[in-house]
């Protein structure tokens, strides 16, 4: 009997030689996925082999490469470092390091990009802060911005933050916030619950109605028609082109119109303030007016608490930081300075391989 030893791309082959005569022998393949158990497959023979094969669970099952050619990447993490240090930006001019706040944030095996994802408790969230933004502080009337996450949530109670440029305030009517855009889950306000609700504000604060009167809250996201899992790899994305804002599931948009009643859509803003005086739809959404832009000289006084910076995995909201925040894996995050087109983001979910991770 003899063993041979071979090694690539993180798998380690063991083939055991074996013979003997009038013996049938075994091919014995184990594929081990750590962090739940070490399922074994038999297929049997008269090969002569025993083989075995072990995968890393650190592997990286995916295409980063992917991500990185994609035209308008601002920032790309894939979260491979260890805890403690800050999450850099890669493939792209700017860094853009995110810090850790509560404390060092662990890391798991099993993620498309780095062969990790970052593990998000609810207590602990990164962050850049606007001063330092550079081309991620996206904003303007004509501003465009999309953003892609991998994500497995191990808990949906209440809203969840995954990332973007957005502080609402202490709460209900108040028109202090600093809104830019987000990506956030489970918004059932005006249709959204357990969904994919991507936002957009040019206000900052409150949404307001061609009128000028306002709305409680913000009130301008797409939602998907799919529900986000618990405990389940997915990829979100949404895209915004100054004009319509579109949420994507697994790489797909998944149009939607407004039910009035039942998305709680009824209100004239969105059923006559769209396009010639039609409904703002719900994916896609229209929106058409651009991006906040935090400036001091207009809205020192009436935003106190300065621009929002840039966080993911939680957000200022209800007064608190982490009232929404998110608890589960991310496993890589991407933001882009256009709109995506439909095929480039189905592209970035195949790049995931989502199907590979444990």
């Amino acid at each position: 009997m003899s063993d041979s030893l071979l090694s690539q791309d993180r798998t380690v082959l063991v083939i055991r030689h074996t013979a003997g005569a009038m013996t049938k022998f075994a091919i014995l393949l184990t594929v081990a996925i750590v962090a739940f158990q070490w399922p074994v497959q038999q297929l049997r023979g008269e090969t002569g082999l025993a083989a075995q094969v072990v995968v890393d669970p650190a592997a990286v099952v995916g295409r980063p490469e992917i991500v990185e050619r994609t035209p308008g990447l601002v920032a790309f993490w894939k979260f491979g470092e260890e805890p403690g240090q800050p999450r850099l930006s890669t493939a792209t001019p700017e860094k853009h390091p995110l810090v850790e706040v509560g404390g060092p944030i662990g890391r798991v095996a099993g993620g498309p990009f780095s062969g990790y994802s970052i593990d998000f408790n609810g207590q602990q969230y990164l962050m850049a802060k606007h001063a330092e933004l550079g081309d991620l502080d996206i904003h303007g009337p004509e501003a465009q911005v999309s953003m892609f996450a991998v994500v497995k949530l191990t808990e949906m109670k209440r809203g969840v933050t995954i990332a973007g440029i957005w502080s609402e305030g202490k709460g209900a009517h108040d028109d202090t916030g600093t809104r830019q855009y987000a990506m956030l889950l489970n918004m059932p306000t005006y249709g959204g619950p357990r969904q994919l609700t991507p936002h957009v504000s040019s206000e900052g604060g409150v949404t307001r109605r061609a009128d000028g009167s306002p709305f409680p809250w913000c009130a301008d996201y797409a939602a998907s028609k799919s529900a986000v899992p618990e405990g389940k790899w997915v990829t979100l994305a949404f895209t915004y082109d100054a004009k319509y804002l579109k949420a994507y599931f697994n790489g797909l948009l998944e149009p939607r119109a407004i039910e009035p009643k039942t998305d709680k859509r009824d209100d004239p803003y969105f059923m006559q303030e769209g396009p010639g005086g039609s409904p703002r739809g719900i994916n896609p959404y229209y929106h058409g007016r651009g991006i906040f832009h935090f400036q001091p000289e207009l809205h020192a006084q009436s935003k106190p608490g300065g621009p929002a910076d840039f966080t993911v995995a939680a957000r200022y909201a209800v007064g608190s930081m982490l009232g929404e925040a998110m608890k589960g894996q991310l496993g890589g995050l991407a933001v882009f300075n256009r709109a995506l087109s439909d095929d480039e983001v189905l592209s970035l979910h195949k790049a995931s391989a989502i199907d590979k991770l444990p």
